[in-house]
């Protein structure tokens, strides 16, 4: 047997979960067609990589990225690629930036991702607009792409380009019948450009960036059950993906989403659910994750939980992070768009007693842990506190609060302050 690539002497990890072994893999017509611990006939073969002391996976999918704006303009997504991921989903969260004008794209993407509004609309307006679903994907099949990519439309997206923002973010305000029946219309354009689903959203935290709509939640969390069935049903019919954040402070959000899914006298819906499993915030979520799954595929149901592999890591840069949404103080800092506000507000004391309020309130569903000891300082123009938690840095500083210790640093050193704290799966 000839082959066209030789990758000889790694340790294989196929997949299976089976222990990795040192083993020879040689490649034809673009599959994997010999795995083998003997050395195989490099004869006529163009191309033989010596992978000693390197390992050799499949190339991994990841399923969940924000990376429709970064797309546009770096398309080889060369991180992602370096650390071995071959195909790349977007569109998660209901977001997409399909449909959307450029201003649009700017306030559904900008805050809740942490991306500088001008910088969306600068890529949407300079690669976009885009005609339709399929006159995007081709658009995007014509970059210079490292990984595959895949991806869902954003319910987000087409509600707001069917709706306008404001009234798709204004509450009481549904959808006229043309209105509904084009955003059905959009979604299975989608489809049959190979979308492979609808992302919808109804976690509340998610803020919108701009000015006219500024802080008020996704388009997506404002639709109806209504409006979500008459989409759900295209999903289901033709044997497509939702993939949707439930409102962790609402659960009939959950109930709602799970029976969706389920087939009693209708075709299951294939459901994959985001979730920041063993929360340091909330260790028994991970414990009713297994069961429920198993319950709601006993009645008919395909639930899948998006489950990180790895610790969920987050940096920030001063107080721009969406987890500061969760809770009012947080979001009223990032409700501020004006740099020179938001710091007036930093320093007012009766603000910062209510934030340690917010802070020191440990009840109810939350993502965040709350704890600036647990949150690691990893660069700021004062050298001293680099490597220090917020907590560390408040005993030092004669025994200040955590939460007047983080608040003094960001109005000091605003977003050049930079910090990472692991929320899950640690």
């Amino acid at each position: 047997m000839t082959f066209d690539s030789i990758i000889k002497g790694g340790r294989v990890f196929d997949g299976s979960t089976a222990p990795s072994a040192v083993r020879n893999v040689g490649v034809r017509d673009g599959k994997v067609v010999a795995v083998t611990a003997e050395p195989l006939d490099e004869t006529g073969c163009d191309r033989v990589i010596d992978a000693t002391g390197k390992w050799v996976t499949p190339g991994m999918v990841d399923i969940h990225t924000h990376y429709d704006v970064e797309i546009l303009d770096g398309p080889a997504l060369a991180e992602s690629v370096r650390h071995g991921m071959t195909t790349i989903f977007l569109g998660s969260c209901s977001l997409s930036t399909v449909h959307v004008d450029p201003e649009t794209a700017g306030d559904i993407f900008g805050r809740v991702e942490a991306i500088p509004r001008v910088h969306v609309i600068d890529a949407v307006q300079t690669h976009g607009p885009w005609a339709s679903a399929r006159d995007y994907a081709e658009y995007v099949d014509g970059l210079a792409l490292g990984p595959n990519i895949a991806a869902f439309i954003g319910h987000s997206d087409i509600r707001a380009s069917e709706m306008g923002l404001d009234r798709a973010t204004t509450k009481g305000v549904k959808p006229t019948e043309r209105e509904l029946a084009n955003m059905e219309a959009k979604l299975t354009e989608a489809l049959d450009a190979g979308f492979i689903g609808m992302s919808a959203q109804e976690l509340l935290f998610d803020k919108l960036d701009g000015e006219v709509c500024r802080s008020r939640t996704l388009p997506s969390t404002y639709a109806k059950g209504r409006e979500r069935r008459r989409l759900y049903k295209h999903l289901r019919k033709r044997d497509r993906v939702l993939q949707a954040g439930p409102d962790i402070g609402n659960p009939m959000s959950f109930v709602g989403l799970f029976s969706a899914s389920t087939g009693l006298g209708r075709k299951k819906l294939k459901l994959s659910l985001l979730s920041a499993a063993d929360l340091k915030a909330n260790k028994f979520a991970i414990k009713i994750m297994g069961p429920t799954a198993r319950a709601v595929k006993r009645l008919g149901g395909d639930l899948k939980w998006q489950h990180l592999p790895v610790p969920f890591e987050v940096y920030a840069d001063g107080i721009d992070l969406v987890i500061f949404e969760e809770f009012g103080t947080g979001a009223a800092a990032l409700h501020l768009s004006d740099a020179v506000d938001r710091m007036r507000l930093l320093q007012d004391e009766e603000y910062r007693r209510k934030f340690r309020k917010d802070y020191e309130n440990k009840f109810g569903l939350r993502v965040w842990h709350r704890d600036f000891f647990d949150a690691d300082i990893t660069e700021c123009p004062d050298d001293s506190v680099i490597g220090k938690t917020f907590g560390q840095v408040g005993t030092e500083r004669g025994g200040l609060h955590p939460v007047d210790a983080f608040l003094d640093l960001v109005v000091e050193h605003g977003t050049k302050l930079r910090w990472r704290t692991t929320i899950s799966n640690y």
